[in-house]
């Protein structure tokens, strides 16, 4: 770290990676919480972007149910990133077949920052990182989602929980470090020992669900295509086993995949349909490549490995032909 923001109340200077969904949602909340923020660009994107995002965001952080924000936020841009930096904390979330590059651009680039690997990731994590200063990382994945509109406006919806863990050790001082920063700007943690088994499980989740979104949208699922998607969750599940993943350790997690199906369909349809932050992350979401290769990278990894998946395997005319690696 360039500094020491141990204190609670301590100003943190923050870069976020790219300009995205999740680093411009959280990028406002932590600048809200009195905490220095900047982008980190691609060289001519500035000016391309203007000086500031139209946001509309429902913010659940203190409401269940969220508390509509629409606003001009001003922003600050670079379009370079020295080592000699003082940024303490760079927080990375991209899609996630684009974070090879990203860590790659970022390596040596780190400075004495902590990096907060923010990110859905299907490869070990550990190998993901080898670019990065592995002593300097922490990790973690947001609770927040949506998309960029045709006319610029981001609609995200900001959720109360983080998701922050280590790889089967106690958390480190930087880790700590970062927890703070979120506490402080109001958000509760929920810490997972494994998180890479937590990764993985997340993204045969995601893998399962889109299995029926591909085919329309989660803020229209009924509970007979949230029955399938359950269903396509639950035959994914082996695969994560057989990547050395214990699901004892991650029963919470699994709980509205294992769950009676005739009570978790109907749950999950209401979720997704009724409950406005669930629903406003659905509908704004506007990035389809990255569902299908979700589903594209489970699919390889059961073939690979000799896992029967049928509903996935049913699901491959909708997310098969991307010409994204």
């Amino acid at each position: 770290m360039t500094s020491d923001y141990r204190h609670e109340g301590e100003r943190v200077k923050i870069l976020m990676f790219g300009r995205g969904v999740i680093a411009v949602t959280y990028g406002w909340a932590l600048e809200r919480a009195g905490h220095q923020v900047e982008f980190y660009v691609r060289p001519g994107r500035a000016a391309a972007y203007g000086e500031a995002i139209e946001l509309d965001l429902l913010d659940a952080r203190r409401r269940p149910w969220g508390r509509r924000v629409a606003e001009r936020w001003p922003v600050r841009y670079r379009e370079s990133l020295e080592p000699d930096h003082d940024f303490d904390l760079i927080v990375l979330s991209v899609q996630h077949y684009g974070f090879a590059e990203a860590a790659a651009f970022l390596g040596p680039r780190v400075g004495g920052a902590t990096v907060l690997v923010f990110n859905n990731l299907w490869v070990e994590p550990l190998t993901a990182i080898e670019h990065l200063p592995a002593d300097q990382v922490a990790w973690g994945f947001p609770g927040a989602g949506g998309g960029f509109g045709d006319d610029g406006v981001l609609r995200a919806a900001l959720l109360p929980v983080v998701f922050l863990g280590t790889l089967d050790r106690p958390p480190t001082e930087r880790e700590r470090a970062v927890r703070q920063v979120f506490r402080g700007a109001g958000f509760k943690i929920q810490e997972n020992a494994d998180f890479r088994g937590w990764l993985w499980i997340h993204f045969v989740q995601n893998a399962g669900l889109h299995t029926r979104s591909l085919r329309g949208s989660l803020s229209t699922l009924t509970p007979g295509d949230a029955r399938e998607a359950i269903l396509a969750t639950r035959e994914l599940l082996p695969l994560v086993e057989a990547r050395g993943v214990d699901l004892r350790r991650h029963r919470a997690s699994l709980l509205p995949f294992t769950a009676p199906v005739w009570l978790a369909a109907p749950a999950l349809s209401w979720l997704l349909r009724r409950f406005p932050p669930a629903r406003r992350v659905t509908q704004a979401h506007a990035n389809p490549e990255e569902l299908r290769a979700v589903c594209r990278d489970t699919l390889a990894e059961a073939r690979r490995r000799g896992v029967p998946v049928p509903r996935l395997e049913a699901a491959e005319p909708y997310f098969i032909g991307s010409t994204t690696s």
